[in-house]
């Protein structure tokens, strides 16, 4: 070709324009197995479980968060960097990212929302930090009183508060007006919510990290079962969270649905709330014992998730940095009868009431059958999972909590919230385990703080704390609209994520 023609092809090649990227479009709908209140808008009161993150993830964004391949991945902040003391974490905030309202993002926005956080680990989040500065509008620095190795772990996995709020727009609507019309920075803006029963959510287009393809994300509230699985055989959910036990078969079966099971990081157990009470039967450690001999937590694993389950008697996720494995407990019902007549109960005894969250009743149900097959006599108390974990983390339940968390964080960010005196779903408290975790804090040295936190948990273990359930085998569904339901690409994530890769199939 001569050399005109050539930059004359070359030149023509340059200037043809790009194809704009296709705009979103669909719908998708999610078959939801938990009530999702509008406390779930905002990260400010983040509880330390999972449930939340299901909105965050669409609705706002993170200085860093969980992504697929790096659990602590780069989002509005596009780099951190800390000093070689510990003592000081910079943030620099990626340029040009707006909310929804379309107000900038900025340096004081991550300070008001720090400052405002109030969920669980507030304190020890608080406790440590000396001071918040915002050299300019693009950076944030942190500065703390101590090294803290976990500032990290706690600041962008563990907690709500490292997710970016809009200052001028909260301070304008105030708490309340925010749960009802949420702005945030994430892929999908607010639409709509009935509570307890929908919410809707539409693409915004101007997510820094790229458009949805997907126009619209329902969320629809439905509690039952196997409600939600007809809706997902009748298509009128694309995908299904939490289907167990028979159910689950049934949709391994039915063509055109996909199983998706899971093991991820939320280990289930039950509490023993009252073990500090010298005047509970669950004050002496023989009954504990007795309600851990009791539980066959292989035939529960077996028919309610169809044995995907993992039984690591642990409340410490076993992917988690710092785990340590506890021996196991056999499943014995004589021995769990003699330990009881050792403790004075030849006959059982009345156990009170067992408290769960009302999605789990299922799995407490079959714990509870166990308990009192052996005689101990207990009544369940199913509640709505807000509604559970408010009274849960408010101190007002009492006997028997089923407990479970699936938060991302180590084992100490476990500890804290739900063995050290003062967590937030710790009910009381041991001397010795409360000064060991004060020592790991600020220890510096990775291989003396595995040490202290493995000492706790085998005192945890020790004491008889907890009764383990399981290591949840999380499983949904997913039906033949779906080309990419994002089930999975978040390494122990429960939920979709992240949507801004989700796909409907072509038409």
């Amino acid at each position: 070709m001569p050399r005109f023609f050539l930059v004359a092809a070359l030149t023509l090649a340059v200037l043809a324009p790009v194809p704009a990227p296709a705009a979103p479009e669909g719908t998708m709908t999610w078959a939801v197995h938990t009530t999702l209140a509008p406390t779930n808008f905002d990260p400010a009161e983040t509880p330390g479980i999972i449930t939340p993150f299901m909105v965050y993830y669409a609705l706002h964004d993170a200085l860093v968060k969980p992504m697929p391949g790096n659990p602590r991945a780069p989002s509005l902040a596009e780099s951190w960097s800390a000093s070689k003391d510990g003592l000081t974490y910079d943030f620099v905030l990626r340029k040009g990212v707006k909310f929804h309202n379309g107000e900038p993002l900025t340096a004081e926005d991550v300070k008001f929302s720090f400052e405002r956080y109030r969920g669980t680990s507030a304190k020890i989040l608080k406790d440590r930090v000396a001071s918040i500065e915002t050299p300019d509008a693009g950076r944030v620095r942190f500065r703390l009183k101590q090294p803290w190795p976990d500032f990290m772990t706690f600041y962008s996995t563990a907690t709500g508060a490292g997710w970016i709020v809009p200052r001028k727009y909260v301070e304008k609507v105030g708490d309340d007006g925010f749960k009802k019309a949420p702005v945030g920075a994430g892929p999908y803006k607010f639409v709509s919510t009935q509570p307890g029963v929908e919410i809707v959510f539409e693409a915004f287009e101007q997510y820094w990290r790229k458009a949805p393809s997907v126009k619209r994300l329902v969320f629809k509230v439905i509690p039952d079962e196997s409600t939600r699985l007809a809706a997902l055989k009748r298509g009128e959910a694309d995908i299904v969270y939490s289907i167990r036990g028979a159910l689950a078969e049934e949709l391994r079966r039915t063509p055109g649905l996909t199983l998706k099971p899971a093991v991820i990081q939320a280990p289930f157990w039950i509490y023993f709330a009252d073990q500090w009470d010298p005047k509970s039967p669950w004050h002496d450690k023989r009954v504990r014992l007795a309600a851990n001999h009791a539980l066959d937590r292989t035939a529960i694993n077996q028919a309610e998730t169809l044995g995907f389950s993992k039984i690591t008697w642990s409340i410490i996720p076993s992917t988690f940095d710092f785990f340590w494995q506890p021996p196991p407990y056999r499943y014995d019902p004589q021995q769990a009868k003699k330990l009881l007549a050792e403790a004075g109960y030849p006959n059982g005894f009345d156990g009170g009431e067992y408290f769960c969250d009302t999605a789990y009743a299922n799995l407490a149900e079959a714990a509870l059958n166990y308990l009192q097959a052996v005689g101990i006599r207990v009544r369940l108390r199913p509640l709505e999972r807000a509604a559970f974990f408010k009274g849960f983390g408010e101190k007002k339940f009492k006997n028997l909590i089923q407990g479970a968390s699936g938060a991302f964080g180590n084992a100490a960010t476990r500890l804290e919230a739900f063995v050290v005196t003062g967590g937030t779903y710790v009910y009381g408290g041991y001397p010795d385990l409360d000064g060991l975790f004060a020592e790991q804090v600020n220890e510096t040295n990775p291989r003396v703080r595995q040490q202290i936190l493995h000492k706790i948990q085998q005192l945890v273990h020790d004491k008889v704390m907890f009764a383990h359930l399981w290591e949840l085998a999380f499983i949904n569904g997913a039906g033949p609209r779906v080309a990419e339901s994002g089930l999975g690409l978040i390494a122990g994530h429960a939920y979709s994520a992240p949507y801004e890769d989700l796909k409907l199939k072509a038409k």
